[in-house]
């Protein structure tokens, strides 16, 4: 991202300047969607003084006013779809996971969360021709379940017209036959996945913030961020608020969570993709009683919701279950050595 004057909003000094830079607020569109009480925490500042500047910055990001239907059709026209290299899944998405939106993918232990958050780290960075956004990862890591060999194997496991389209891409010479050519091009993929273990929910949330920070520094590079991978959204927040008692304090905390990075999808163009864990609803005599863990919090910011479950085999049933503008349904695949795959 191109530096900005942040001197030249009123009350912000040389000081102030450097701390907010230390924050991640380094541009006029991260101040502008920030609150008076996070600014003035963070630059320490009085409230008032810290609404002047976010006022300010507004002003100068050209943002926060009313626009009309047809500008929101054409800047939704910039929204990416990064392709699941499944065509009846990519249909069920309306093209595929879509940027500036918060894709939640829940299910139970084996289901095969984790298998979708290592493949969409893959295809984010295949051309566009070929499904991809031509993007890098940030993964954030509550569960230790990234590994790098899976990756390897997913690579391996695209066809080869994707992976000669993406050798060329990236001037990689050689072919998918090619064993030095492969290991060249696994070892490319692997650089673009930024990778953080999130040791507890605090962390986790820290995390969250560094992303924005790591997406506005990789904005104007060659490989922008374009896919944030949380695996899993719940799983710490569940095993430290225990009890109805805290269940409010853990719904307050997920919710600033899902608020900061959601401001690193509509910031950076980005598509950020969480894995949910369930519990079972003991209560329900009919259908199934597998339920999302997160309430109503994570489900109202949830643009897309889906189910994954398992059925014989390797097969993987996936439903979308909630969507602003698509219709529910049910797709399959399979999940193999070389990645999900269709039916």
């Amino acid at each position: 991202m191109a530096d900005v004057d942040l001197e030249a909003l009123p009350g912000v000094g040389p000081a102030t300047a450097e701390k907010l830079n230390d924050a991640g607020f380094d541009s006029y569109q991260s101040l502008a969607v920030a609150s008076p009480g996070e600014l003035s925490n963070t630059a320490d500042v009085g409230e008032s003084t810290a609404a002047d500047i976010i006022q300010a910055a507004r002003k100068e990001a050209d943002i926060g006013g009313f626009e009309t239907g047809s500008q929101v059709l054409e800047r939704r026209e910039r929204i990416g779809k990064l392709s699941w290299q499944i065509d009846e899944v990519d249909d069920l998405l309306g093209g595929g996971v879509e940027t500036q939106s918060i894709t939640e993918v829940y299910g139970e232990f084996g289901a095969g969360k984790s298998q979708v958050t290592h493949q969409l780290s893959v295809n984010v960075q295949l051309p566009r021709e070929q499904g991809g956004l031509g993007g890098s990862v940030i993964f954030i890591d509550s569960e230790d379940t990234f590994r790098p060999e899976r990756v390897d194997d997913m690579v391996r496991g695209l066809s080869d017209e994707v992976l000669q389209a993406t050798m060329d891409d990236r001037e990689i010479e050689g072919s998918p036959d090619d064993d030095e050519a492969m290991d060249e091009l696994i070892d490319d993929f692997l650089d673009k996945i930024h990778v953080a273990k999130a040791f507890n929910s605090n962390h986790q949330m820290l995390l969250a913030e560094k992303a924005q920070e790591l997406a506005g520094q990789h904005e104007d590079s060659e490989w922008p961020v374009r896919l944030v991978c949380i695996d899993s959204l719940t799983a710490h927040f569940r095993a430290e608020y225990v009890g109805r008692g805290q269940l409010a304090e853990r719904q307050q905390k997920l919710n600033k969570h899902l608020h900061d990075i959601d401001k690193v999808g509509n910031l950076y163009n980005t598509a950020i993709v969480v894995t949910n864990q369930v519990s079972s609803n003991p209560d329900s005599f009919f259908g199934d009683p597998t339920q999302p863990i997160g309430g109503n919090i994570l489900g109202h910011k949830s643009t897309f919701r889906m189910y994954l479950r398992k059925s014989k085999g390797d097969k993987r049933i996936v439903r979308l279950v909630d969507a602003p503008n698509l219709a529910d349904g049910e797709a399959v695949m399979r999940v193999q050595d070389g990645g999900l795959k269709p039916e």
